[in-house]
Parts: structure tokens; sequence; C-alpha cells
């Protein structure tokens, strides 16, 4: 597969440097503007399925979630919230996640600081969902597939990454590494 790169010309001691593209603006398919729906968003470009199937599979799966959990967790939530486009809790996707194949691998540990930052020497290659503060990215071959920029500058720390293995490609939402 041949892969297309857009350089960038950047003067560093006045001399012109390529960089490779690290950011990519995509929606995911989203027929809405920006509405906090980052969940959504990042697994419909991860896995490639279709905004709305997302959508409506995790506003299922948060409402059962909000319904069904007796942890003080989800009854502190208030009675409307588990609309997907206003945000999706982690007890709902990864589970979610999990289900396609998905699998989970942290970066970050209690007191062991910043290890991994939102960049594409310190990342997988292939499709994986980064988890950053209060938000998720899809990032696709080094590349940031979201809205906006969530990178800082490339400071941004990674908490963790959900990953497809490659021997699980077959099942949906499953692609190769």
């Amino acid at each position: 597969m041949v892969q297309k790169f857009q350089w960038v010309i950047t003067r560093r001691k006045n001399k012109a440097m390529p960089e490779l593209e690290h950011y990519k603006f995509n929606n995911g398919g989203s027929p809405y503007a920006t509405r906090g729906d980052c969940v959504i968003r990042a697994i419909t470009i991860a896995t490639e399925q279709n905004y709305l199937d997302v959508l409506y599979d995790l506003k299922d799966r948060q409402k059962k979630w909000w319904e069904n959990s007796n942890t003080k967790h989800a009854k502190d939530k208030k009675p409307n919230s588990y609309k997907a486009y206003k945000g999706v809790y982690r007890e709902v996707y990864q589970p979610y996640l999990e289900e396609l194949g998905w699998k989970w691998k942290p970066t970050m540990g209690i007191g062991t600081g910043c290890k991994v930052h939102l960049k594409a020497s310190e990342l997988p290659k292939g499709r994986i969902i980064c988890s950053l503060t209060k938000h998720l990215v899809a990032v696709v071959d080094g590349v940031i597939q979201d809205i906006y920029d969530p990178s800082r500058d490339e400071t941004r720390c990674v908490y963790g990454y959900f990953y497809i293995e490659k021997n699980n490609a077959n099942l949906k939402g499953g692609k190769t590494l």
C-alpha cells in the first residue's frame, strides 16, 4: 500500500528540513459539528465503521450502564447523561472495544510520570485509539485524525492506547496493523 504524505518545510538553524504531517482533519463522517463526541469519532475512525452505527451502539450501552449499574459513579450522573454525543464513560466504551477485538495498552502508571507523548515517534504504527486527559483520539500510522490537533505541540501525555492484534483482523472493526 502506497502512503501519501504531505511534506511541510520548516526552518531550523537556517536549514529547510522535511517533516511528516502529524495531524489530519477527520470528523469520522459525523453529520454534526463539534459536540463532545470524541469517543464516537475516535472509534469510528479507528475501526472504519459508520458514525451513526457507533453512536447508537454506544448510546444504548451507556443507557443500560446508567440504569443497571449500582456504582456511585453511575448514580452521580444526571438522568440524561447517557447521551453518547455528550461523552461516553470508560466503563461503556472499553468493553465495546474489547468485544471488537481491541486490546488496552497502558503507557502510564501512578507516580511514573509521562513516558509516551502524542507524537508519531513514540507511538506504534497502524490504527490505534489514544487516551488523553478527557479526550480520545484516533491515530493512523502516526497521523492524528481528529477535528483539531490535541497534541499541544507533541507534548501531550498519552495514558494508554487501544490497538488491534494482527491475528484479530477478521473481527468486526479489526484492521491489521
